[in-house]
């Protein structure tokens, strides 16, 4: 199909940044002949891209970046309906490109570059009608192998009204209607025998695109949803029990109605696939004089790897809160009212696999949590009901790539030396404060591996003999400890900040399931202004230990995110592997390894101060 630019020229806007130390997004454009967005900051950034569905949006993350502005929603004509540049988290700025409903866009010519560190540009393909919504008329609905829980409604009319209902989605909190054109009225009304729950939308008709009307839910007390055109209006029924609660609907700042269940739940005014993981139980407390029955305690009896997504599967009814745990940089599924089964072993990961690692936990009498960790290039999606006692986990891989900026100074390292015994670099004059933070300590002894191989007693001695050398090179480096100490996180940084640091290097063992000894390697992770840092270290202790190298990886680890000056975490081996834990449990092998930490700090201190 021929597609026809109705607005030709830039489309754009200048953005004014607030002062922030993150980086600051400077002006984006959108050129409708070519399908390019171009973007500026102020400072370096690093974007990640992931193209989403129903309906088909192109997704564009920028870590460490603001706004300093609310969201800027522009709209265009012809496949690609709008661009929208808005502050998805503190730290992130996020620019979404949404495609009209039909189109959908070939992910693999996608292509993201860097021009320089501060400017991108993303081209996109032209978009393409998707199979099913191909001709005049409306798109068949694929059909199923098994008969329909009842009849299929009658043929929806030609939209005519001032509103379109475009798709609907289960969210953590409840649901999200997807519209177009003006927003809404509401009605919300409860049948007189509380089993069905109607919310109409007058001068609204039902898109023809929307190729799915019922849906089996099992949560929120509500077991199936309906959408209808009726003569005047578009409507969604809810078939509830009658214990459920009420409902009510809200028109959403993003183009859309919020559906959710009144009582103590967390609502959340993002599109589902939009939400920053921090969501509310999905099952409201019950209402009314009566007290609530204690709920039963489900045992979790099955956690399995079935292809592209993970089964949680239990005896009983299950609610749960999602999110990422921001400390370990694990998503987190926590499951109150719930115990593992005695003999519960997790699914067998291998090198295909879309999870790294991922660890079933009975944190108290009543609560089972869930951490998974996902592999490079996976995204973890919305969980949904698969059952009313199971769950599914989405994940996802990014089809799309990010090309960097030629040679960009964010990411230009220097060639380390691949000879172990020259001598050590010397700091220039001045003063160069190095925080060393050995990680753990305490009752905290961190990752436990092969032959009880522990955590703290590896990066101990490492983080004490990689300050020694910087201060025999002239570096002023202070330890956050030096005995084997319990110590949170804040007072590390705290110390950085006291000291004025001019760099924070945290030093820790990495770990996976002791049934995984073929993952073995060095890690080294930066948030924002550390990436020169990390790349720095990451070269010379590949080069000069020759252990694998598994990369250099941006992470929110609280030390990094906390600290004001150019911060890394490195991970110096599993402790799970077999050949780094052959090699960490030798004193001569540690002792390379904090000669090399040590090069790698000093040599990056020679080319930026």
């Amino acid at each position: 199909m021929k597609l026809h630019w109705l607005l030709p020229g830039y489309l754009g806007m200048f953005l004014l940044a607030s002062p922030a130390e993150a980086a600051k997004l400077q002006s984006w454009r959108f050129d409708e002949q070519q399908n390019r967005l171009e973007f500026r900051t102020d400072e370096g950034v690093q974007p990640k891209a992931q193209l989403i569905t129903n309906p088909t949006r192109l997704v564009l993350d920028l870590p460490g970046t603001t706004l300093g502005r609310p969201m800027v929603n522009q709209s265009l004509s012809g496949a690609i309906r709008s661009v929208r540049v808005g502050q998805f988290d503190r730290q992130t700025t996020r620019i979404v490109v949404e495609l009209a409903p039909g189109y959908t866009l070939d992910p693999a010519q996608v292509k993201v570059r860097g021009i320089s560190p501060t400017q991108w540009t993303v081209d996109l393909p032209t978009p393409q009608r998707v199979a099913e919504a191909s001709g005049s008329a409306p798109a068949p609905v694929a059909q199923s192998s098994s008969p329909p829980p009842r009849p299929s409604p009658a043929p929806r009319p030609a939209p005519t009204g001032a509103t379109q209902l475009e798709s609907v989605q289960v969210t953590p909190d409840g649901f999200f209607v997807r519209v177009s054109g003006r927003a809404p009225e509401l009605k919300v009304r409860r049948s007189s025998d509380r089993r069905k729950v109607t919310i109409d939308l007058p001068d609204s008709t039902v898109s023809p695109q929307l190729t799915q009307s019922e849906m089996a839910i099992n949560r929120f007390g509500v077991n199936r949803l309906i959408v209808t055109q009726e003569k005047e209006a578009a409507r969604i029924t809810l078939e509830v029990d009658r214990q459920a609660p009420e409902f009510r609907a809200i028109a959403s700042s993003l183009g859309g109605v919020v559906i959710i269940p009144t009582g103590n739940v967390v609502v959340s005014d993002r599109r589902p696939s939009e939400v920053n993981p921090a969501s509310a139980l999905v099952t409201p407390p019950s209402t009314g004089s009566t007290p609530a029955a204690q709920p039963k305690i489900a045992t979790i009896e099955g956690v399995d790897l079935r292809g592209n997504q993970l089964v949680i599967q239990a005896n009983e009814a299950l609610t749960y809160t999602s999110g990422w745990d921001r400390e370990t940089n694990a998503y987190r599924i926590a499951l109150p009212s719930a115990q593992l089964a005695e003999d519960l072993k997790g699914p067998t990961l291998d090198a295909s696999s879309p999870l790294l690692r991922i660890r079933l936990r009975q944190e108290n009498e009543t609560t089972v949590a869930i951490l998974l960790q996902p592999a490079a290039g996976v995204r973890i999606g919305q969980l949904s009901a698969a059952g009313q006692r199971s769950l599914s986990v989405p994940l996802e891989r990014s089809q799309i790539g990010v090309t960097p900026p030629p040679g960009g100074s964010t990411v230009s390292v220097p060639t380390a030396s691949t000879n172990p015994n020259q001598p050590l670099p010397t700091a220039p004059r001045g003063r160069i404060v190095v925080v060393i933070d050995p990680g753990h300590g305490g009752p905290d002894p961190g990752a436990v591996g092969i032959n009880g191989l522990n955590e703290v007693d590896i990066v101990d001695p490492i983080s004490k003999e990689v300050a020694s050398l910087l201060e025999r090179q002239g570096v002023q480096a202070v330890l956050t400890r030096r005995e084997n100490i319990d110590l949170d996180l804040e007072p590390r940084v705290a110390l950085a900040e006291r000291v004025n640091a001019t760099l924070f290097v945290s030093i820790h063992a990495n770990s996976i399931s002791m049934s995984r000894p073929d993952v073995n390697g060095l890690e080294t992770y930066y948030y924002a202004s550390g990436e020169r840092l990390a790349r720095t270290i990451h070269n010379v202790m590949v080069q000069e230990t020759g252990a694998r190298d598994r990369g250099v990886r941006q992470a929110r680890f609280y030390v990094l995110r906390r600290t004001s000056m150019p911060a890394v975490l490195i991970e110096t081996g599993f402790v799970t592997g077999s050949e780094d834990a052959a090699n960490l449990s030798r004193p001569e092998y540690r002792s390379r390894l904090a000669a090399a930490i040590a090069r790698g700090i000093l040599q990056y201190i020679q080319q930026n101060y």
